[in-house]
């Protein structure tokens, strides 16, 4: 039997990815996860504390993998900088099962793109995490001059938002497939290329 507080957290991921952030209520979220006001305020606090609650739960294993796997790469280098490529995968492959498991995450992470909202969860969610997985990509690229190796990662980044969070539609309508598995495969290759194009 569900606690109240993982009732709240699974209704607003639900209501969320249907209806977007701005577009859910507090009190749409109360009446569908069945509990009170009371309730809400005395596990998250805020409509801004339970949205961050909700990518929390998700957000958390997938970043604790990525540096596991980061670590393991770079205990298998044995003291040599990583490749582009090893630390894409690290950075990566953790998405894929929790996109698996839960595809309405997803689109609510969708949701969160549409509507502007993803610079502010990529900074309290991400932020660390990806310091250090660009960290480790500075280290693959020594030779990249500094501003042209802050753009790819600016690339970078919209390109997995997108990737992810972009609608399946539109990636039917490329006539690409959307599994996961697939996309973060053709994601990896793409960005490895663009990280190792020459500079200007």
């Amino acid at each position: 039997m569900k606690g109240t507080k993982q009732k709240i957290l699974d209704t607003a991921e639900r209501l969320f990815a249907d209806s977007g952030y701005t577009g859910t209520s507090m009190r749409q979220i109360i009446a569908n996860a069945g509990v009170n006001l009371a309730a809400i305020h005395y596990h998250f606090g805020s409509k801004e504390e339970l949205l961050d609650g909700v990518v929390a739960r998700r957000a958390g294993p997938v970043n604790e993998e990525r540096l596991v796997l980061l670590e393991n790469a770079v205990a298998a280098a044995k003291g040599r900088p990583l490749t582009v490529e090893e630390v894409l995968e690290a950075l990566l492959r953790p998405m894929v099962a929790v996109a698996r498991q839960n595809e309405q995450f997803v689109r609510f992470m969708g949701r969160l793109f549409m509507e502007g909202l993803m610079p502010h969860i990529a900074k309290r969610h991400f932020h660390q995490v990806m310091v250090r997985f660009i960290g480790a990509l500075r280290e693959a690229l020594p030779e990249l001059p500094e501003q042209e190796f802050q753009w790819r990662v600016h690339f970078m980044m919209g390109s997995i938002a997108q990737t992810m969070c972009g609608s399946p539609e539109g990636l039917n309508l490329l006539g690409a497939a959307c599994g996961f598995e697939e996309r973060i495969d053709r994601l990896k290759r793409f960005l490895s290329a663009g990280f190792r194009a020459p500079g200007e």
